[in-house]
């Protein structure tokens, strides 16, 4: 029987347009060093992974006539050279060009008619690295029934070899089998009629109107309501993104934790607040007498109510208000611990160190998972999604290559002109910010502001007060 695609992933169909693409994003570095990998040794890792996955072999159906949502169904015109491309930047290419082409990447949808994942492998990079870009639906990654792919090709040994043969032959679906499930499922479904209902409906509606955004005004509406009304961080999107990449030290956020308490997750939205407010005022905006800026924080939870992953976690949101308005740095880092205080007091909160120990690299997972539940939470009227996940601070490798950083690059809600995704790894934090090309075109002013707010919270702990005792509470996501 068919895999139905269940209401949420139905809604990231139908709410995908040219403007607001629904994929998530990693763009790794690596260095092969004797390892020989190239791009014929990574298709052969990616196919030894991908019996773990086996919904990356799997498109999507709709059914006829619309009666049920999609299933996903087996692709029998796979093709692994389709999925897993070679790319380049001219010799020695800089992280500069790198980052170029990663926001040309992204702007395209993904095409729905194969498997909704496609992994760019980037030769042409200075002192003979390769980069890794991946590229994944948030249909198609969900944590529980599939994890990132980009998680499995990751080992925390250089000499790991296959995992053993595959199998795989795609299952026939036939077009009456279809059309059975749909009216069992509509008729013994409740919640599934009416995501069918409310899907057909869109699809009826953009054939109508040969638009492809039609929740884009919605969107861009309630941006403009509350107290952030005018920020630039809000309005319609292009078709077009800039990603910036910045790479930062661990210790520095280790630093300023020991001098001013609270995590490292707090220290890190006092960079993207310190950060924030900084560009705002290169803008001339003078912060216009804006205060505060609303954000969702997916954080890791231990909860009965919420559908754990195939990780044994679960996600939730957590609102923070930036406080972009406040001048010292200190005081910034401090209102933001505080808002965390109080989900660290509910007992629910899941340690730093835990989701660093999963197996693979799970960060690439939850970036997906956090991904997801900020397009879920889109009509709550925050105005940026800030994911942070730790990841392992001990080197992985992808047949043998190290890997050097990673960047999370998360998609843009419509109405929505900047997304912050965040991974530590192996003794650094790395940032991803995606952008609307012409929403904020001085992107990289943007990046420049979050590393002046680090080297300001820095600046306060060199010589700050005494160290906090080593019996703090721990890291909560």
């Amino acid at each position: 029987m068919a895999d139905r695609l269940g209401p949420r992933d139905v809604a990231f169909l139908v709410e995908e347009s040219v403007t607001a693409p629904r994929h998530n994003a990693t763009l790794d570095i690596l260095d092969p060093g004797d390892s020989g990998l190239d791009y014929a040794a990574f298709l052969e890792l990616v196919a030894d992974r991908l019996s773990f996955v086996p919904r990356y072999r799997q498109r999507v159906q709709v059914v006829p006539g619309r009666l049920a949502a999609p299933v996903w169904i087996d692709d029998d015109r796979f093709d692994l050279e389709y999925h897993v491309r070679r790319s380049a930047v001219p010799r020695p290419g800089d992280l500069d060009q790198l980052r170029d082409l990663a926001a040309r990447i992204i702007s395209r949808p993904l095409d729905r008619t194969r498997p909704l994942w496609e992994i760019y492998f980037v030769e042409g990079l200075e002192n003979d690295r390769v980069a890794v870009l991946t590229k994944t639906h948030q249909a198609l990654v969900d944590g529980v029934a599939t994890v990132d792919l980009g998680q499995l090709l990751l080992d925390v040994r250089p000499d790991v070899g296959g995992l053993g043969a595959d199998t795989w032959q795609p299952r026939s679906t036939s077009g009456p089998a279809l059309l059975l499930g749909a009216v069992r499922d509509s008729l013994t479904d409740v919640e599934m009629l009416s995501v069918t209902a409310r899907g057909a409906s869109h699809w009826v509606a953009r054939r109508a109107s040969g638009l492809l955004g039609v929740v884009t005004g919605a969107a861009t509406q309630i941006l403009g309501n509350g107290h952030e009304r005018g920020t630039p961080l809000a309005g319609t999107l292009s078709q077009s993104r800039l990603v910036v990449a910045l790479e930062t030290r661990l210790d520095d956020y280790r630093l300023i934790r020991e001098a001013h308490g609270g995590t490292i997750n707090d220290v890190i939205l006092a960079v993207v607040a310190g950060g924030l407010r900084t560009w705002l005022m290169t803008r001339a905006e003078s912060l216009r007498g804006i205060r505060q800026l609303l954000a969702v924080v997916p954080v890791s939870v231990i909860d009965s109510d919420l559908e754990a992953t195939s990780m044994g976690s679960q996600i939730a949101p957590h609102y923070v208000e930036l406080p972009v308005g406040e001048v010292s740095p200190v005081v910034r880092l401090h209102q933001l611990s505080y808002s965390f205080d109080a989900h660290a007091a509910t007992g629910r909160a899941v340690a730093a160190d835990k989701l660093a120990g999963i197996t693979g690299f799970a960060p690439a997972t939850f970036h997906a998972m956090g991904s997801r539940l900020a397009a879920a939470e889109s009509e709550k009227g925050f105005v940026l999604p800030v994911t942070n996940v730790p990841g392992p601070q001990s080197p992985r490798y992808a047949a043998g290559a190290r890997l050097l950083a990673s960047y999370p690059i998360h998609p843009l809600l419509p109405g929505h002109a900047l997304s912050v995704g965040v991974t530590s790894y192996d003794g650094r934090v790395f940032f991803g910010l995606t952008v609307d090309r012409d929403l904020i075109p001085d992107a990289d002013v943007l990046g420049h502001c979050f590393i002046e707010a680090l080297d300001e919270l820095r600046d306060t702990a060199d010589g700050g007060r005494q160290r906090a005792p080593r019996g703090r509470r721990e890291e909560p996501r």
